[in-house]
C-alpha cells in the first residue's frame, strides 16, 4: 500500500493514485491484441493448409489449371501477410504490458528475447512500423501476381516500384544503426 507523502492532503493522495491505477486499463489492448495475433495466426496456418491440400488435390488429378502457380503463390503471400500482422499485434501488446503495467520477467532473463524488449514508446513505434512496412511489401507483391501489364509503360512502373521498395527497405535497415 501507498504511503501518503509529507505535505500531501488526502484528496490529492487519493486522486493521484487512482490516476495511477487506471494505467491498468492498458490490459485489455494487452488482451484483446494477444487474442487478435493468435486468431491471425490460426487463419494464417489455415490459409497455407488449403493451399497445399488445394495444391496436393491438383498434384493427383493431373489437370493443370491456368493460373495455377500464381494462384498458390498469392495464398502462400496472403498467409504470410497475416503472420506479420499477428506479429504486429504481439509486439504491440507486449509492449504496452512493458511499458504500463510490469516488466515481462521471463523476457529479461537467459532465453529472453531482445525482440520484445521494449522500454519506451517511441521504441514501440519502431518497431511496429518496421513490421507494418514489411507487411505493405508483402501485400504489393500478392496485388502484383494478379496485375495484368497492357503496355511497355506498365512493365517500367512496375520495375521502378521494385526498384522504389528496394531502395527503401534498404534505408529502413538502416534506421537505429
Amino acid at each position: 500500500m501507498a504511503k501518503r507523502l509529507e505535505g500531501q492532503g488526502l484528496i490529492e493522495f487519493i486522486f493521484e493514485g487512482a490516476i495511477w491505477r487506471s494505467r491498468f486499463v492498458v490490459i485489455l489492448a494487452v488482451i484483446f491484441g494477444l487474442l487478435g495475433a493468435i486468431v491471425l495466426f490460426v487463419v494464417a496456418s489455415l490459409d497455407i493448409w488449403h493451399v497445399t491440400t488445394h495444391t496436393f488435390h491438383i498434384l493427383i488429378s493431373g489437370v493443370h489449371p491456368e493460373n495455377f502457380h500464381e494462384d498458390m503463390v498469392s495464398g502462400i503471400i496472403g498467409a504470410v501477410d497475416l503472420y506479420l500482422i499477428a506479429v504486429v499485434m504481439f509486439i504491440f501488446s507486449f509492449g504496452l504490458y512493458e511499458l504500463f503495467i510490469s516488466d515481462i520477467d521471463e523476457a529479461s532473463g537467459q532465453n529472453g528475447s531482445k525482440l520484445l524488449a521494449i522500454s519506451s514508446l517511441d521504441q514501440l513505434k519502431d518497431k511496429i512500423a518496421k513490421v507494418i512496412i514489411m507487411v505493405l511489401v508483402v501485400n504489393f507483391f500478392q496485388r502484383v501476381l494478379h496485375t495484368q501489364y497492357q503496355t511497355p509503360l506498365e512493365m517500367l512502373y512496375f520495375a521502378v516500384s521494385i526498384m522504389a521498395l528496394a531502395i527503401g527497405l534498404n534505408y529502413l535497415s538502416k534506421v537505429g544503426h
